[in-house]
């Protein structure tokens, strides 16, 4: 039992990928209790696509990918949130109108191409297995400045998350909070590129949130159960991949799916429980 455990570990690669994956695992369940409460689930799939047209410009300039598509998710989220605010429309709404523009931007972009050798797949799906030094070394960076943005504007955050009427009148900057929740989850959707891929982050992003919703109505206690459940999935999934020999982004959101309904059905056995 303890060799099978340390048995992906004789390769390097292998080790990258689970400082990644528990690295994206807890950041993505993190943040993603605020995408929850704040029901924004359609957020980070709409900004992961967006970021497939920063890699096609990227390619163009011959840039590095995670450069273009950080760019654009960061400029995505901000005209999500601008639009949101000047336009009066809803979020879910402006959401849909930015996201398909800029994916069919990036579409459009790649089909005037006479050749081209983006690894699509890679984007669409993650390889997390190909996760290099410098990738880590990236994502340690990024992540880092993601958690401590969350820690600074803890407070103002959690009221404006529960209640933005009166956080605004008890002073708290209501919009230029939402404007950096949305930068710090462009960020996060970007760190999760290569370990899920653009398809899978939205649930790397809701899913861990909101099986802790299943399991407490405490913000705190949520939030540390989602970050658990995320880490504790990720590294679990990438372990099931190198066994199953299965694509690890998609064992690591089948887990955490798994663990879902697990939640839904302890939740509605307590509750029929004497």
């Amino acid at each position: 039992m303890f060799d099978a455990l340390l048995a992906p570990f004789q390769y390097e690669f292998m080790q990258r990928a689970f400082v990644a994956a528990l690295v994206v695992g807890t950041l993505c369940s993190t943040i993603g209790t605020y995408v929850v409460l704040r029901k924004l689930s359609f957020i980070g799939d709409g900004i992961a696509h967006a970021s497939f047209a920063g890699i096609v410009v990227a390619y163009l300039r011959g840039m590095d990918y995670y450069v273009g598509a950080g760019i654009v998710a960061v400029l995505t989220a901000l005209g999500i949130g601008y639009v949101t605010r000047r336009a009066k429309i809803s979020l879910d709404t402006a959401i849909g109108v930015l996201f398909t523009g800029a994916f069919a931007f990036g579409v459009f972009l790649m089909s005037r191409l006479p050749t081209y050798n983006i690894d699509l797949q890679g984007f669409l799906f993650g390889n997390i297995l190909a996760v290099s030094r410098g990738d880590i070394g990236l994502i340690l960076v990024l992540a880092a400045l993601v958690f401590a943005v969350l820690i600074v504007i803890y407070r103002p955050l959690l009221y404006t998350s529960f209640d933005p009427v009166v956080a605004q009148a008890s002073g708290i900057p209501v919009a230029l909070i939402d404007y950096v929740l949305l930068v710090l989850l462009a960020l996060t959707v970007v760190i999760s590129l290569e370990t899920v891929g653009i398809v899978l982050v939205a649930a790397l992003l809701v899913t861990p949130a909101a099986t802790a919703y299943q399991l407490t109505r405490h913000f705190r206690r949520m939030l540390a159960l989602s970050a658990a459940i995320g880490a504790v999935c990720a590294v679990a999934g990438l372990y099931a991949s190198y066994y199953l020999h299965a694509a690890s982004g998609a064992t690591i959101v089948l887990l955490v799916t798994l663990v879902f309904f697990m939640a839904m059905l302890s939740k509605r056995l307590r509750r029929f429980a004497p």
